[in-house]
């Protein structure tokens, strides 16, 4: 591959921060996944009182360090590609905007640094550095399954929903507020959770014949949840069987190199330009 004779901060830069397959990119990205893991722990242990009360300042202060830290590498990411504005409405660019503000707003409203758990949503990153998204084509069958199924799947939670206002109103009627069905919205609440076999236990059927009801609703429960699993199911062994009678396609390799145009990542090795936009490719 032709290079320039001589790259501008900005691409050398870009390639560290964007790129991957390079040993400082890599270098960067494990330690900006190891300052996400730290900053989700740091808000876990926040979180607990004891701990908090005795650490509170450590906890504080650490924090802060990383959010700017963070707020620093979201700056360097917007100046080192040519549209900032693709990476800000990207999908990192959002989850990256939304993982830093929360300690800025905390000053203002207490409480909603821990919104910086969101910050967990960045160890996504972690596809780039493995070389995983070339082994991501299989989500394609069971993305496709699922929106297959959503028409058989919405009828089956209609019919449920009915099922559940039906038994509802059946123990309304039968155990009545002594039992703490007091209403028809909550003898459904105590249906739903039944049914779905969660059973939270504040409120239990007295009478034999409601007990009887809540007997057939805990059995029909083991039933209902391999319904949706059985469609979905169906639905992805026939998309995978459509893919493998389809001529197979000679195996491309792929690497994880950004365009700083257009941030298009799993170009082919070797190629020269942006299959997206064009752009000249560094590396």
């Amino acid at each position: 591959m032709n290079k320039p004779s001589k790259i501008s901060w900005r691409t050398k830069l870009h390639d560290i921060i964007y790129e991957a397959d390079t040993p400082t990119g890599k270098l960067f990205d494990v330690i900006l996944l190891i300052a996400i893991i730290a900053s989700i722990i740091l808000v876990m242990l926040e979180s607990i009182q004891s701990f908090d009360n005795k650490y509170h300042n450590f906890l504080n202060i650490s924090e802060w360090i990383i959010t700017i830290l963070f707020s620093l590498e979201y700056i360097v990411r917007i100046i080192t590609v040519k549209k900032p504005l693709n990476y800000v409405f990207s999908f990192y660019g959002i989850i990256d905007l939304l993982s830093t503000i929360p300690k800025y707003i905390s000053l203002l409203f207490g409480g909603i640094h821990a919104l910086a758990a969101l910050r967990a949503l960045r160890l996504l990153r972690i596809f780039r550095i493995l070389k995983l998204a070339r082994y991501l084509g299989a989500s394609n069958h069971l993305a496709t399954a699922l929106k297959s199924s959503r028409a058989k799947i919405s009828v089956f939670l209609f019919a449920v929903l009915i099922l559940c206002i039906i038994f509802g109103t059946l123990m309304y009627l039968i155990e009545g507020e002594s039992s703490g069905f007091t209403s028809i919205p909550v003898s459904v609440y105590w249906c739903i959770v039944t049914l779905t076999t969660v059973g939270f236990g504040d409120i239990a059927p007295v009478t034999p014949l409601g007990q009887f009801i809540a007997a057939i609703i805990m059995v029909l429960g083991y039933g209902i949840i391999a319904v949706p699993t059985g469609i979905v199911s169906a639905e992805y062994t026939s998309q995978t069987n459509n893919s493998n009678q389809k001529p197979s396609k000679p195996e491309i390799n792929l690497n994880s190199q950004s365009c700083e145009n257009c941030l298009a990542e799993n170009h082919k090795d070797k190629a020269d330009y942006c299959y997206n936009c064009g752009e000249k490719l560094y590396s």
